[in-house]
């Protein structure tokens, strides 16, 4: 008895202490949806001498300024200390409180270590990582956003692995595991006090999820079977908190709406459509207004930015390279500054308030993901290896022997963060609470935009003498430049190549990104123009044939013709070019692609001649950024006939995509 009554006295306490830490009433005995949270942190003292923040209106109280901060731990294990403006080391989530930050979003894998215990890396994040977390966040006055991913590690449209000890099950064992394991998780948050406003089923759920996928046969069925079952346990452990479901890529806006239809068709209890938005991948903020617009507009939804992040430098602190550099490879709407991340996540906010219907709020990725600060990659990767504070450890491979096992290593984010290589916080990170009421200093020049060039090797290669400076508020004036070390007479006489050119304008420094290339008849060989000189036939009834404007997908420029059809057996088109005044002579013709998920395809590039196909060159789809150029050499042409370039795409597969550019008709030298 004496032991049961000190038990008893105990359990008294620590209800009581769990109470008072969460402001918890009794469970009801029905589960009730409340969405009256009010998230307490507003950073309303906070002011800068150094950013220009344009105020945002219309930003409610309970506007989430969300970050999701999942590696803390293990960087903290490896060494890594945090700080404030004045260098006084702090609790993060302080800071991250202090600077208006109100909510903390958070992974949660099912086991991501070997039999052995040792961690697959990217924070370790298991449930403990969460609650230990969800305490931290929760007594800086911040709620907490659980992130189930469902695998053992990494989630996102290129895979949805299933947990190691789900993987011979079938899907209603799969279901029943997943609500069980998350009602679990989400005790044990519950009984550590922790504040927990939203839990997402899901992360990036594009057709697939927890190893199953929209390309088989009922795969939405079984994707939304185990949607629903996190959705029953998040309603029955926090009743209070929201539901969400979570995609990438809304560039693809037709993606978005087949995800919308299939959560409606089959019934998914959810409350909060989150959606990814990585500026230099995801397309335009006016595209993602759109596409969320739609999903609020026509499923009473609310919705939510779940992802977002940029550079504040080009520079690598971890010996481990960067997922975001400089280079013209991505869309770089913004500087790599302080000023330059400022200014996307201010727009990315005011996109949210002021553009999009019913949106609630913004979550910065892993703000607080940088270096674990070794003196050399031998040092650091000893940390990661140990402590998981690297995006992958070795030990993965067991799990994820195409991707981690290859390529593990450090953080490949650390340039995003909000905090410096030695933990001090970065201005930027105040923006959170400047676009509350805005802060604005003396307007100046912040960064050189980058020029990029595509010059005929048998032009005249001239450079621009002006360039843009973007200011402080984003706005851009012209300065005159210089550059140096331009070489022209080995560029012209280089071949097809690709230049990187420095210079100095307006005491900053200035890149230009030129491509030599090879005299072209054909009209808007790489889209650049759109649809211009071409002709798209779609045969087949399919979901997708279109110019897109994207930057990581283009061969050349930022733009290409893109297709995708969501059903097998339906992909089936030409695309081609009728092109006029060329003289008798031979020439070559090439056009790339790359795409995936076409099973049986039949693809090639032709030549008509006279409207009979005269030449044919087989290619194929493979894998993302796989491209292959189909080419036709030696094709003689007389004056006066008609001639017409095309490539014929026929696709079997289910989702089946690709992206087609660099169509190139060149003269053969005799």
């Amino acid at each position: 008895m004496k032991h049961a009554r000190s038990a008893l006295i105990i359990l008294m306490v620590l209800c009581m202490v769990t109470v008072t830490l969460t402001g918890c009433k009794p469970t009801p005995s029905k589960p009730e949806i409340n969405t009256d949270w009010k998230p307490n942190a507003t950073g309303a003292d906070v002011s800068s001498d150094s950013l220009f923040v344009t105020k945002v209106d219309n930003l409610s109280d309970d506007f989430i300024m969300g970050m999701d901060a999942s590696c803390v731990p293990a960087l903290e294990a490896s060494g890594v200390k945090y700080y404030d403006y004045d260098g006084q080391q702090k609790d993060v989530y302080e800071i991250l409180a202090q600077n208006g930050i109100n909510y903390i979003r958070v992974r949660v894998w099912n086991d991501p270590f070997d039999a052995n215990g040792n961690g697959y890396g990217g924070g370790n994040c298991n449930i403990e990582n969460a609650v230990a977390i969800g305490k931290r966040a929760t007594a800086q006055g911040m709620k907490l956003l659980v992130n189930f991913h469902y695998s053992d590690f990494w989630a996102d449209p290129a895979k949805q692995m299933v947990p190691k000890a789900w993987k011979s099950m079938n899907i209603d064992d799969k279901a029943e595991a997943l609500y069980q394991y998350t009602k679990d998780c989400l005790q044990k948050l519950v009984d550590a006090g922790v504040d927990v406003g939203m839990v997402q089923v899901g992360n990036e759920t594009n057709g697939a999820m927890c190893g199953e996928s929209s390309s088989e046969l009922g795969g939405w069925k079984r994707i939304t079977q185990l949607m629903s079952a996190g959705a029953r346990a998040v309603r029955e452990v926090c009743p209070h908190a929201l539901v969400a479901v979570h995609f990438a890529n809304p560039e693809k806006a037709t993606n978005y709406e087949s995800y919308g239809k299939n959560l409606q068709y089959y019934g998914v209890d959810y409350d909060v459509f989150a959606s990814s938005y990585y500026p230099f991948w995801h397309g335009t903020l006016d595209n993602l207004a759109n596409v969320l617009n739609n999903i609020a507009t026509t499923y009473g939804k609310k919705v939510m930015i779940a992802e977002t992040s940029y550079a504040f430098t080009a520079d690598d602190t971890d010996f481990s390279g960067n997922t975001i550099g400089e280079g013209g490879g991505i869309v770089k709407d913004y500087p790599f500054t302080l000023q330059g991340q400022a200014n996307l996540v201010r727009d990315v906010i005011d996109t949210a308030a002021n553009q999009i219907k019913d949106c609630i709020g913004v979550f910065y990725w892993e703000g607080t993901w940088i270096s674990v600060g070794g003196e050399s990659y031998e040092q650091n990767l000893a940390l990661w290896e140990k402590h998981g504070s690297g995006w992958a450890s070795s030990y993965a491979a067991e799990y994820d022997p195409d991707d981690a096992g290859k390529w593990y290593g450090g953080c490949a984010v650390d340039n995003q963060a909000f905090f410096d290589a030695d933990g001090k916080a970065l201005e930027s990170l105040k923006v959170f609470s400047l676009v509350r009421k805005g802060n604005t200093v003396d307007n100046r020049a912040d960064a050189i935009e980058d020029v990029n060039l595509i010059i005929d090797l048998n032009g005249d290669i001239v450079l621009p003498d002006k360039v843009n400076a973007i200011m402080l508020d984003n706005s851009k004036q012209q300065l005159d430049v210089q550059w140096t070390n331009v070489d022209i007479d080995a560029m012209k006489n280089g071949g097809v190549a690709k230049y990187t050119i420095e210079g100095m304008a307006g005491g900053m420094r200035a890149l230009c990104y030129v491509s030599m290339v090879e005299y072209n008849f054909l009209t808007n060989w790489s889209f650049e123009e759109g649809k211009t000189g071409w002709t798209a036939t779609a045969i087949g009834s399919f979901n997708e044939l279109m110019v897109e404007d994207k930057v990581t997908d283009s061969m050349t420029g930022t733009k290409h013709y893109h297709f995708w059809g969501a059903t097998a057996n339906t992909v089936e088109f030409t695309l081609e070019q009728q092109v006029n005044d060329l003289k008798s002579g031979k020439y070559n013709y090439a056009i790339s692609i790359m795409g995936g998920d076409g099973g049986a395809t039949e693809i090639y590039a032709y030549v008509k001649i006279n409207g009979e196909i005269v030449h044919r060159a087989d290619t194929q789809i493979t894998v993302y950024n796989e491209w292959h150029t189909a080419t036709i050499n030696g094709i003689e042409y007389n004056e006066g006939d008609t001639i017409v370039v095309g490539i014929y795409v026929k696709c079997a597969g289910p989702n089946a995509w690709g992206k087609i550019d660099d169509a190139l008709l060149n003269s053969v030298k005799e």
